[in-house]
């Protein structure tokens, strides 16, 4: 009989606690520095907050990667308990926190914590924000059907190619202020008033499209354009946004999602700090898998 699993995950998968609770996923958070304070990205420091603070004094907190030895103090008691764990990460071309995660599995094997060969296998889903979400839920679907650790593993390796992961943005001032763009960029999509839209290709973020207009007439073209001719896994949806839009809006969309595509929940999520200090207000996206080929 095969032993327990704990799916694992980092802050950024943007999970809600309800979501986190029903699919029995862990999470370890990153940590945001705002002036002399220091908050781990756990939801107690919101994104709201975060915007009023960069309003008042123009500067954005620090994100940091969450460190080996933090990791092994995450892992470790779910290992006492009996866990084989299944942990994923945000990309490793965003951040340094899943080869620290590695580097924290590799260690516990080498002093020996891990014992009775229990697995943590790390799954460098090459995603962001709840792109890498879905492959968790996917992985408590596999762990719930009696699958082993390394054998939801290689299945979620498989499947994170298949994640559609992108989000419009509203402005690129905070991609600006955080050195993801340059200044020209920033002002040129200002002036134009160009509304770029990013998803996920080989692990780093690539413009795909520019939109122009109204945010609430953006939003409804891409996701047409994002759901179309698409084929999809037809469990879960996510319509995730960074803070400061409306809910009558995300009502309008996820109506819009539910006619476009036949999936079974559609879940809005708001985005944690680690990701909404980088895209600013008025971000927003569709995500969601496609089926992998044959």
């Amino acid at each position: 009989m095969p032993r327990p699993v704990c799916i694992t995950y980092d802050s950024t998968c943007d999970l809600t606690p309800q979501l986190l609770e029903r699919f029995h996923i862990r999470t370890i958070p990153l940590t945001i520095q705002s002036g002399g304070h220091v908050f781990p990205d756990d939801g107690n420091y919101t994104s709201a907050e975060l915007y009023t603070d960069y309003r008042r004094n123009g500067t954005l907190p620090k994100t940091t990667a969450i460190s080996p030895e933090a990791f092994k103090a995450f892992f470790s008691p779910l290992l006492a308990e009996g866990y084989d764990i299944v942990h994923i990460d945000i990309s490793s071309e965003l951040s340094c926190t899943c080869q620290n995660a590695v580097l924290a599995a590799q260690e516990l094997t080498e002093q020996g914590q891990i014992q009775g060969r229990r697995r943590t296998p790390v799954v460098a889903g090459r995603q962001l924000s709840t792109g890498g979400g879905l492959l968790a839920l996917q992985g408590a679907k596999l762990r719930d059907s009696g699958m082993t650790a390394a054998d939801i593993a290689a299945e979620l390796r498989r499947l994170a190619p298949c994640s559609d992961t992108s989000f419009v943005l509203d402005t690129l001032e905070f991609m600006w202020k955080g050195g993801r763009c340059s200044g020209v960029t920033a002002l040129g999509a200002n002036m134009l008033k160009l509304k770029p839209c990013l998803e996920m290709r080989e692990g780093k973020l690539a413009v795909c499209k520019k939109y122009r207009g109204a945010m609430e007439k953006v939003y409804r073209q891409y996701i047409t354009e994002r759901l179309a001719d698409k084929t999809v896994v037809a469990d879960h949806a996510f319509i995730t946004h960074s803070g400061e839009v409306a809910e009558t809006t995300l009502q309008e969309l996820t109506k819009l999602v539910r006619e476009l595509a036949p999936f079974q929940e559609v879940f809005v999520t708001q985005a944690g700090c680690t990701v909404s200090s980088h895209c600013g207000p008025g971000t927003l996206g569709v995500l969601f898998l496609r089926q992998p080929e044959q």
